[in-house]
């Protein structure tokens, strides 16, 4: 279980900060008339995650594999991104736009699949965190690591919408989503030095 609990943790750091993807999300949630009004928007961010995640464990295992030596070196370059990340989140501001008018639900089908798909934060976080941290773990362990990450996008993103209902009108200083953001930095710094174990 501890290949669970460390992806989850992990995806769940890499997930928190109000990034464009995350922000769109959470608007849906303030804005659509209803909860289920915003699933369009929710599934698909769910479902291009889905794809990052797989498509950045399986081709970094497959290098690795390929490559034995290189793995150090990209477990090394995985414990320095992780550092970056954190520092830039801890210094990200949380203002954003969220009095965006409803989305149709072709729109938050494009819009949310490009800002998964086509972002670079958002391959960076697949690629260069979740698929390096992959190489850690193997056999039964990678699988629990990488069904972890996943399922933390799709328990966010329901998540999400949910909590733009319930209190996203309210946190017009962005208090919220600024003490989410250092969380999430402190977070990843954390495992940043639990991932030096490992080398």
């Amino acid at each position: 279980m501890e290949a669970f609990i460390y992806g989850f943790i992990l995806a769940f750091s890499l997930i928190l900060p109000m990034g464009p993807q995350n922000v769109f999300i959470f608007t849906q949630g303030i804005n659509q008339p209803t909860y289920r009004k915003a699933l369009p928007s929710i599934l698909t961010a769910s479902i291009s995650d889905t794809l990052l995640i797989l498509v950045a464990v399986f081709s970094l295992t497959m290098i690795a594999d390929i490559f034995e030596n290189l793995r150090p070196i990209l477990l090394i370059g995985g414990f320095v991104f992780l550092l970056y990340m954190g520092w830039t989140i801890w210094k990200a501001s949380a203002k954003e736009r969220d009095q965006d008018p409803p989305a149709t639900a072709k729109k938050q089908v494009a819009f949310a699949a490009s800002v998964s798909l086509l972002n670079p934060h958002a391959l960076l976080d697949t690629i260069g965190v979740i698929g390096t941290q992959s190489l850690i773990f193997s056999g039964v362990d990678k699988w629990l690591y990488m069904t972890a990450t996943i399922s933390v996008s799709w328990l966010y993103f329901f998540m999400l919408a949910l909590l733009g209902r319930l209190i996203g009108h309210k946190d017009k200083n962005f208090i919220f989503r600024t003490v989410i953001n250092k969380l999430s930095a402190i977070t990843m710094w954390v495992l940043a030095i639990y991932m030096l174990f490992h080398l």
